[in-house]
């Protein structure tokens, strides 16, 4: 379905060396496509942009040298960026969390195909760092819309002390300097912020935070409080 042979010059005008992965990429998109016609899990479906938008963005994350170890990937809906990053790096152990029972079905079939391993926890975040998964990972990640301080109480109480929290935005991230609070009260301190452009233009903002110490047991709250009153 995607263009093999101009995901691989992409990948390395970037510094990445796609052959090894990119059947399986075609086969990513062309499952993702044929079951997002019965289950929701992407707007972008042209082979274009799945390359740029799906693969590209999550493998810009997948290249960062803190992307080792354990790896979970929050609200990972059609996995990305886990599902790639574990494709490009096979040695991670990848842990996809979505609450949708609908989508983690995809995965699993996904997954099949792919021929990888990971571990499916159809759970919330804020509940899953109440159980068998808080601070347990070396990386915690999320691709979404909302502000810095949501997403690092959603990831960092998953974090162990030592790992990171790398938040993938869309935009230019000017939240973040309104975040110290917020990332010091989940036991984080902000690393670096790596801006990128996708091939298309776009530009993502891959946000890193160390986890320097536990978090308190009062985070994370639930998610109606997190996403109404996010901590400052």
């Amino acid at each position: 379905m995607i263009d093999q042979k101009r995901l691989i010059e992409r990948g390395e005008s970037y510094g990445l060396d796609l052959a090894p992965i990119a059947k399986k990429l075609d086969i990513y998109a062309d499952f993702l496509v044929e079951y997002n016609q019965k289950v929701n899990l992407t707007a972008i479906t042209d082979p274009e942009g799945i390359e740029n938008k799906h693969f590209i963005d999550s493998l810009l994350l997948a290249a960062l040298p803190e992307v080792q170890g354990r790896l979970v990937d929050v609200g990972t809906g059609a996995g990305f960026p886990g599902v790639v990053a574990k494709l490009y790096k096979p040695e991670l152990e990848l842990t996809l969390m979505e609450p949708t029972g609908k989508r983690v079905d995809f995965l699993k079939y996904l997954c099949e195909r792919l021929d990888i391993k990971a571990e499916f926890a159809k759970e919330r975040a804020e509940e899953a760092a109440r159980k068998k998964w808080r601070e347990q990972f070396d990386v915690a990640t999320a691709r979404g819309v909302a502000a810095l301080p949501v997403l690092s109480e959603y990831c960092l109480p998953l974090v162990k002390v030592g790992g990171v929290f790398i938040a993938m935005k869309s935009d230019d991230s000017t939240e973040l300097a309104a975040s110290g609070g917020a990332l010091s009260k989940l036991g984080g301190e902000f690393l670096r912020r790596e801006e990128k452009k996708l091939p298309d233009g776009a530009q993502r903002s891959l946000i890193l935070v160390k986890k320097i110490s536990q978090t308190s047991t009062v985070y994370p709250r639930n998610g109606g409080k997190i996403a109404k009153a996010p901590l400052k």
